[in-house]
């Protein structure tokens, strides 16, 4: 039976595909702040998941629960990462930055280290990391929220570079980029493009399968992507 665990699944996109996952044969092992969001889905799945409160800020506490999942399992064949935090904050005002910054730089990176190492001891494993379509240029609304999701991916990216010395080839890393997709993580009213919650998991376990190393979600992100890349920032500075 395949192993997996799942950072980030008390609602959203990480509570979706948990779901998914089980529905393909996995074994789940979940994380969250909220036990009793983690409880619900242990109620309805008993035999199939295994909860660990967690706060991915702490990352002492982060690195705990890894190994005793680890331990547990014996062998973990995916980990997908998506705990995360978004704020509108054009005033810059420093609680809202610090949340974000510690949970989606300082947080992410130790479990990425985690993960990395194990699946380089193991010679086999998927990293999945949930960034966003805002990890591709800066924006003046929510500044933390974009730099951190830069962040996330060119440390991704990093990742896959390193397992080239890892001479199994079975260690896989993929960046899952939503656009905007139907949850509380969406930013703004009158969002553009927004899909369901049902619509994104189902392309994301998809993309996870095909073992993506890049996956916009939905697919036709991957325009705004390349429009984005090639934007001039001083447009930028005009239209955001």
């Amino acid at each position: 039976m395949n192993k997996a665990i799942v950072f980030g699944a008390t609602s959203g996109i990480g509570k979706q595909l948990t779901e998914i996952l089980i529905e393909n044969g996995y074994k789940v092992a979940i994380t969250g702040r909220r036990l009793e969001k983690l409880q619900e889905l242990l109620d309805r799945y008993p035999n199939d998941i295994i909860v660990k409160q967690n706060d991915i800020q702490q990352v002492d506490e982060v690195e705990k629960v890894f190994n005793e999942i680890v331990k547990e399992f014996g062998k973990v064949d995916l980990i997908i990462q998506s705990s995360g935090v978004g704020h509108i904050n054009p005033e810059l005002e420093w609680d809202k930055e610090n949340e974000t910054i510690l949970t989606n730089v300082l947080g992410v990176t130790k479990l990425y280290d985690l993960a990395y190492n194990l699946f380089k001891k193991q010679e086999f494993g998927h990293l999945v990391g949930i960034t966003s379509i805002a990890s591709l240029r800066g924006n003046r609304g929510a500044p933390a929220y974009f730099a951190s999701k830069a962040y996330q991916k060119a440390y991704l990216e990093s990742l896959y570079i390193k397992t080239k010395t890892i001479t199994t080839n079975k260690v896989f890393i993929t960046d899952i980029r939503p656009g905007f997709v139907d949850t509380a993580m969406a930013l703004g009213d009158g969002i553009f493009w927004m899909v369901s919650l049902e619509k994104a998991t189902k392309q994301i376990f998809k993309a996870i399968k095909n073992k993506k190393r890049v996956a916009y979600i939905s697919k036709r992100w991957a325009i705004i992507a390349f429009i984005l890349k090639h934007v001039p920032t001083w447009l930028l500075k005009k239209a955001t």
